[in-house]
């Protein structure tokens, strides 16, 4: 991932990094099984994805599973993710405590049955005391509806009267948002080799830096990580900065990690 002479030290790692786990259905299509069995194998690829973010330092780890336009999918289909979702939450919760792994489900929850529900909130519990990496998984999620229902609780609190129109500022809308408190991302993935972000983390990913790989999700491995990783670590981020300004705040130490 890094050069002969390059150290973890020197290069800069993201901190936070997004990936849109694309291609299961067509990675079981191409095999001549159902659908449903690429989802399966699509799991395995999110155990190696998390633990290759822990052991190279990622401080959180995002991973698109289930968009709110995916209720229109064929109702197996939907059926079996959900179960998919409420085993691997059963199963994983026990290991992503052991290695210090906080989890979170950001997205409309209330429209899962009451049995996930309770689930989700138990795998939560059981991995709200860990202060290691943040493991987000986006379900039912979608980007509008994130700025939405942000936008409703600031709006409710300018009819509470503890906040003026005028003085609304990109940080309030923030703090209402799915991922408040945490680093925006740095680097997003995208599998599957479709080019766009799909409505996912449309505030967030205003700066991040964008990779697309034609790899089907359950073909993800440690490998196709790193050559990410690798990509984003020679990009130059410049923030609506020129070369020239990022260079000199190197130089000063005053450019922050990420």
């Amino acid at each position: 991932m890094t050069g002969k002479n390059t150290t973890t030290e020197s290069i800069r790692l993201p901190r936070h990094v997004a990936i849109i786990m694309d291609g299961n259905g067509r990675w079981a299509t191409s095999q001549g099984k159902r659908r449903t069995s690429g989802h399966r194998a699509g799991a395995e690829s999110v155990r190696r994805a998390i633990t290759f973010a822990r052991r190279n330092g990622i401080q959180a780890l995002t991973l698109f599973a289930f968009s709110s336009e995916n209720w229109g999918r064929p109702a197996r289909e939907v059926n079996v993710l959900m179960e998919l979702f409420m085993g691997v939450l059963k199963r994983e919760v026990a290991e992503l405590a052991e290695h210090n792994i906080r989890l979170s489900i950001v997205g409309d929850k209330s429209a899962f049955s009451a049995r996930l529900q309770k689930q989700i909130a138990t795998a939560e519990e059981k991995t709200a005391h860990c202060t290691g990496m943040m493991l987000n998984i986006a379900a039912n999620y979608g980007g509008r509806w994130d700025i939405t229902q942000a936008a409703k609780k600031v709006a409710g609190r300018v009819a509470a009267g503890e906040l003026t129109p005028a003085d609304i500022t990109e940080d309030d809308i923030a703090e209402g948002m799915c991922l408040a408190g945490q680093a925006s991302p740095d680097l997003l993935i995208r599998t599957g080799g479709d080019i766009r972000v799909s409505n996912f983390l449309l505030w967030q990913l205003a700066y991040a830096e964008l990779y697309f790989t034609d790899v089907l999700w359950p073909d993800f491995d440690e490998m196709t990580f790193a050559a990410a990783i690798d990509c984003f670590v020679r990009r130059e981020r410049r923030f609506g900065l020129t070369s020239a300004q990022i260079q000199e705040l190197a130089g000063t130490g005053n450019l922050q990690e990420g």
